[in-house]
């Protein structure tokens, strides 16, 4: 599993959804010859998160882009050469198809109940303040769920300030979020000799 859906996902199961990674969507011969895929195999969704309380299935691509120029809202833009990185924001016919079969799939396999709202949306770690401002605008219009940096830090902030959870991302938050008084036990002295070894 990609470390950034991973970490996407320990967080969701934090705010309370059920969450599955690479969730491969069930195509009929009809839904494919409606999305002009007639070969296509199974469609892959990077994460699937469903909140029971909230009756709300989300379909949710995820993009770190940590050492690069970050997700580019010019992307989602019509005729981006780069379409093809974000196919079910661009396709509408597409995106309809496969988050209808997605609710069907969850829907007999026990894991949703029939009338839930099913969304989509991306999670991703960086976007320069340009483009996090046009993505926000544009995610908006459409009614996508876009979360990014500062909902991330938000979330790990919750899980250094919340009980010890043996998680990947709640250990990590609290060993860089809490301060370094939190994390060192014993005496001044013993603590200032760990801070500097």
């Amino acid at each position: 599993m990609d470390a950034f859906e991973q970490l996407a996902a320990e967080i969701l199961w934090n705010e309370g959804y059920w969450v599955q990674t690479c969730v491969k969507v069930e195509l009929g011969r009809e839904d494919k010859e409606r999305i002009r895929r007639p070969s296509s195999p199974r469609w892959e969704i990077d994460l699937v998160a469903y909140h029971p309380a909230k009756n709300e299935l989300l379909a949710l691509e995820c993009k770190s882009y940590l050492d690069s120029g970050g997700v580019h809202a010019a992307h989602f833009g019509s005729g981006s050469r780069y379409a093809h990185r974000y196919k079910l924001f661009h396709d509408d016919v597409l995106r309809e198809t496969i988050l209808r079969c997605l609710n069907t799939q969850f829907v007999e396999r026990g894991l949703c109940l029939p009338d839930a709202t099913v969304r989509l949306g991306l999670i991703y770690a960086h976007a320069t303040p340009y483009n996090t401002a046009l993505l926000a605008r544009h995610f908006d219009d459409n009614d996508w769920i876009l979360w990014g940096p500062d909902w991330l830090r938000a979330k790990l902030n919750r899980f250094a300030s919340g009980k010890y959870d043996n998680s990947i991302a709640a250990v990590v938050a609290k060993v860089l979020l809490r301060g370094a008084d939190d994390m060192i036990q014993g005496t001044p002295a013993e603590g200032q000799a760990a801070l500097s070894s």
